[in-house]
């Protein structure tokens, strides 16, 4: 599993998906050694953390002043990719990112998740915070 390429779709140099070992899953796999360096880095690997339904990872980085009780995952929901559309650095310690992310439901029924997010970069690591859906 660590071979195939990552949800989040990031390319290599030359163009291709890079394998979650070196992609994500550094990140999900190996949370308290290894912190996603960025914003961008930190949305896609919780984008991949909804894929493979990791719970665990989707609440160790959602800051603590938004962070829900639980997470929880739409049965028989596929994820079908990920386009990043923008990351904006604002200052060291703020950043967004915006992205599509399709899906589709236990039904069949496609649908795109537009959202411009927030992070936040606290004691050396980046933490989702919240965004607005477009």
């Amino acid at each position: 599993m660590a071979d195939l390429p990552c949800p989040c779709g990031r390319p290599d140099a030359r163009a291709r998906p890079l394998p979650y070992a070196q992609c994500c899953g550094r990140y999900i796999d190996d949370f308290d050694a290894t912190p996603a360096p960025d914003a961008e880095s930190l949305m896609r690997s919780r984008y991949t953390a909804f894929v493979r339904e990791r719970a665990d990872y989707l609440l160790a980085t959602w800051h603590a002043s938004k962070r829900p009780s639980r997470v929880s995952f739409d049965a028989g929901a596929r994820w079908l990719g990920l386009e990043v559309r923008a990351h904006q650095v604002l200052d060291d310690a703020h950043a967004e990112v915006e992205f599509v992310a399709r899906q589709r439901d236990a039904t069949g029924r496609a649908s795109r998740l537009m959202e411009r997010s927030r992070f936040v970069r606290e004691g050396g690591r980046w933490y989702y915070v919240d965004g607005d859906l477009g």
